[in-house]
């Protein structure tokens, strides 16, 4: 087993990444203390700041900690065990969960109305009542302390929607927190690009494979002391994570940027008029989509764009889209004695592909443990919890890894969620107006761009993304039915 160095040793013994780095133990010590500690002050003023527009009656104020405090959140607790200050990373953690339930308690305490419920609201509500009854089910390997840490992993997110969902979104000032998203897409690019232009991982320098190794009991993996998802499989080509959790979470962000930029500047009649800010934003998304090297998600970034002109008619968009999927086809007919790249399509459309191999793997077994259990085996053996604990069945999948722990049932009521958002936010798109149409539309492109990579990742495990999506479902759902209430009054 691994024993954790210090700072001293694990620089000093690594010459690809960090040599030049090492000035002597001290000064490494307290050149790593001044520079990374900006990333926990952040993540902390964020929860502060949040949490006192929160009892201020202000809910809205936890779209601030979501925004600038979940994207650096795992490089804050890895800055921390990297610099001796192990024993905060416990006060930091529940954070998030913190801000989602203290603006859950606001709203409910200045409800000034009766709620009518959706039919969606109704999925959500069966869904946790669902899942929170295997918490008390004793199946599985795990004992209720481990049930109950998976049961907040697979269903928290349905105490963000209804976060969302109570939020009077005539308090919610749409625009001002989508420019803040436009803001870390943007430094998320710069720092991806310093990122590669010194070759060196920003993860590298924070202790992450320390902090995976305490916490989870992952050892390091791969070529750069990390773990895999650091790395293409084929070449070894590194796949940079800014400061994300790892590229795959840095790639999901890009298809929340993409959603935003053009929620924000689509007007209502449809034109796309970004500003300056909006132009530099989507330059940083293709910058960032680039260095993380992540198929599905650069799959699902292009599917957003198509359907973006899709539904808004655009078709100069459209054409020259057909014309670039004419013109890859040919190109990889060109390429056909091109074998580096040639070999790596192939592979990766054939599931011969090590990455895509493994996938494929992991889904058969989980599958397999679906259809013999039709009911779960139990919170806790699939995802996180088992990852931790050095046993999982299955993975990689959304659906699989609830499937596995919860059932059939449980990933039934899942999908219709998901897709009732999609069917419902884009037959409400066209007749919106302002941060309504707004809201629409970026739920309806984000869930039918996040579609492909919750067969490819436990896309619920990405904190950034999860809790802006069902955020804003939850107050997308409130909008149309204030909607409907009015329409309902109306002669």
């Amino acid at each position: 087993m691994r024993v954790k160095t210090n700072a001293f040793d694990k620089y000093s013994g690594q010459t690809n990444d960090l040599m030049y780095f090492y000035t002597g133990k001290s000064e490494t010590i307290f050149l790593l203390r001044s520079r990374m500690f900006v990333f926990p002050l952040l993540y902390f003023s964020a929860f502060l700041k949040a949490i006192k527009d929160i009892f201020n009656k202000n809910p809205q104020g936890g779209l601030l900690f979501i925004i600038f405090g979940l994207p650096i959140y795992i490089t804050t607790l890895s800055i921390l065990n990297e610099t001796g200050y192990q024993s905060l990373i416990f006060v930091f953690q529940p954070f998030k969960e913190i801000i989602i339930l203290a603006m859950l308690a606001v709203v409910l305490w200045g409800l000034k109305e009766k709620i009518r419920f959706h039919v969606i609201d109704y999925c959500v509500a069966g869904y946790l009542l669902y899942t929170g009854f295997y918490v008390f089910l004793p199946l599985g390997d795990f004992g209720f302390t481990e049930r109950l840490l998976a049961f907040k992993n697979t269903s928290f997110f349905t105490l963000i929607y209804f976060a969302g969902r109570l939020t009077d979104p005539r308090t919610l000032q749409i625009s001002k927190y989508f420019h803040f998203i436009l803001i870390v897409a943007i430094s998320a690019a710069i720092l991806a690009i310093y990122e590669a232009t010194s070759d060196q991982h920003f993860q590298s320098l924070t202790g992450y494979s320390d902090y995976v190794f305490d916490f989870f009991g992952q050892e390091k993996e791969g070529d750069y002391g990390l773990t895999w998802t650091f790395q293409r499989d084929a070449d070894g080509l590194k796949r940079f994570a800014s400061y994300f959790s790892d590229p795959l979470e840095h790639a999901s962000a890009t298809l929340l940027s993409i959603c935003v930029i053009v929620a924000l500047f689509t007007k209502k009649n449809n034109a796309f008029n970004p500003t300056r800010l909006g132009i530099i934003a989507l330059a940083a998304s293709f910058v960032s989509l680039f260095f993380t090297l992540s198929r599905s998600s650069t799959v699902s970034f292009c599917l957003i764009i198509y359907v973006y002109a899709l539904i808004t008619r655009k078709k100069y968009v459209l054409h020259t889209s057909h014309a670039l999927i004419a013109l890859g086809f040919i190109y990889i007919g060109i390429l056909l004695e091109n074998t580096d790249l040639y070999d790596y399509l192939i592979s990766t459309i054939t599931l011969q592909e090590a990455s895509a191999l493994g996938h494929l793997i992991a889904w058969i077994e989980g599958m397999t443990a679906i259809i013999s259990n039709p009911f779960g085996l139990g919170l806790g053996m699939s995802g996180r919890v088992a990852t931790s604990l050095g046993s999982t069945i299955g993975g990689e999948n959304q659906f699989i890894v609830l499937g596995v722990q919860v059932g059939v049932v449980a990933v039934l009521l899942y999908i219709f969620i998901h897709f009732a958002i999609i069917s419902y936010s884009y037959k409400w798109f066209p007749h919106l107006e302002g941060k309504e149409r707004m809201v629409a539309l970026c739920i309806f492109l984000l869930k039918v761009g996040i579609t492909l990579p919750l067969f490819t990742a436990s896309l619920d495990s990405f904190s950034y993304i999860t809790y802006i999506n069902w955020f804003l479902s939850g107050v997308f759902v409130h909008m149309i039915m204030r909607k409907e209430n009015i329409n309902h009054l109306l002669p």
